[in-house]
């Protein structure tokens, strides 16, 4: 058993600096009227944990090397507890939905990275809502500006998350599994 959990202990310490590295690293970032956003590969990783590890080992990872981005980043330090929960819930509901589910594997990696993806992109917009509205005080036109404008490069990172983790899952997974058999 011990050597069980040192070998997922391991398997998240390494996805978390890969999505880390990947969100940190590989952006573009996108100025919005009121803030900003980006595009970046962090939730190719975030999935491909989801995936990989499965469900809660999965979403640890995801959480916490989004965490460390937002920790590291002054523009996005407050968020780091929402980001940790909702990137840990994306993997989590995408390696759930792998592993609950009978269809093919391929069937499975797509549907799963879909519904993280679409999740996490659900979350975050919620969150911008209410914060520029509730806590920011913004007028509702300046508001709804801008979470339609993180909406348009939420949903980019979305469908660039899902056709990137899906074939990186497929020839990644075989190769985990037999290291990590309870997967």
């Amino acid at each position: 058993m011990k050597k069980r959990t040192a070998e997922y202990l391991t398997f998240i310490g390494i996805m978390a600096a890969a999505v880390y590295v990947s969100s940190a690293f590989l952006q573009i970032p996108i100025p919005t009227a009121i803030g900003s956003t980006r595009i970046h590969m962090g939730n190719v990783m975030c999935l491909l944990s989801g995936m990989l590890l499965g469900a809660t080992p999965g979403g640890l990872a995801a959480g916490i090397g989004s965490m460390f981005f937002d920790l590291t980043n002054p523009a996005y330090v407050t968020s780091a507890p929402f980001t940790f929960a909702f990137k840990f819930l994306m993997a989590w509901l995408c390696g759930t939905i792998l592993s609950k589910s009978r269809a093919g594997l391929k069937t499975r990696l797509t549907v799963g990275a879909a519904a993280g993806a679409f999740l996490y992109v659900l979350l975050y917009l919620s969150k911008s809502f209410l914060e520029e509205r509730f806590v920011l005080c913004l007028p509702l036109p300046a508001v709804l500006l801008n979470v339609v404008q993180k909406g348009a490069v939420s949903s980019v990172n979305a469908v660039i998350a899902v056709i990137m983790a899906v074939p990186l899952g497929l020839a990644l997974r075989p190769a985990v599994t037999k290291l990590l058999p309870q997967n």
